[in-house]
C-alpha cells in the first residue's frame, strides 16, 4: 500500500467518525426539540390524545365522539366538552353517574392529552389543557395522586 492510499484512509477514518458524531447530536436535538412540543401540537396531528381516546373513551363514546344515545353521551359538537376545561377533567378524575374516574389509571398529562384531543375534535372548538392544570385541580378536589399503591377495582 502507498503512502497515499494510508493517508486516504487515515482521512476518510476521520471524517467518518466526525459524520457519525454530527448525526448523533441532530438525532439527539430532533428528540429533545419533539418531546418538548405542546400536547396542542400533537394532537392537531391525532398524536397521543387520539390513541389515549381510542383505549379509554371510545367504546362508550364511540370512534365518532356520538356515544350511544341514552346510555354514554356524545362528545362532539358538545356544549360542555367545550365549556370549563376544569369541569371537564373534573369528571376523569372524580367520575360522573355511571362513567367511572380515570384519576388511578391516566397520569396527569394523559388527561390533559386526552381532553386537548377531545376538545379539539368532532367539532369541538375549545382550547387543550395542560398537565400543570390538570395537577392543580387533582389537588384542588382531593383526588390521589396518579400512581399510588392502594390497591383498587379501577381500570
Amino acid at each position: 500500500m502507498s503512502d497515499a492510499t494510508i493517508k486516504a484512509f487515515s482521512r476518510a477514518r476521520r471524517t467518518g467518525r466526525a459524520w457519525r458524531q454530527a448525526a448523533r447530536v441532530g438525532a439527539l436535538t430532533l428528540l429533545l426539540a419533539a418531546a418538548s412540543a405542546p400536547l396542542h401540537a400533537q394532537d392537531a396531528a391525532g398524536g397521543d390524545g387520539k390513541s389515549l381516546f381510542l383505549k379509554n373513551c371510545a367504546a362508550c363514546h364511540q370512534q365518532s365522539g356520538k356515544g350511544i344515545p341514552g346510555a354514554f353521551p356524545a362528545l362532539a359538537n358538545s356544549k360542555f366538552v367545550q365549556g370549563q376545561g376544569s369541569e371537564v377533567a373534573a369528571v376523569l378524575l372524580k367520575g360522573r353517574g355511571g362513567m367511572p374516574d380515570f384519576s388511578e389509571s391516566l397520569s396527569d398529562r394523559e388527561i390533559a392529552t386526552v381532553l386537548t384531543f377531545v376538545r379539539s375534535s368532532w367539532g369541538n372548538k375549545a382550547d387543550g389543557l395542560s398537565e400543570a392544570d390538570v395537577g392543580t385541580l387533582r389537588t384542588a378536589l382531593g383526588v390521589e395522586a396518579f400512581g399510588n399503591t392502594v390497591m383498587s377495582n379501577k381500570h
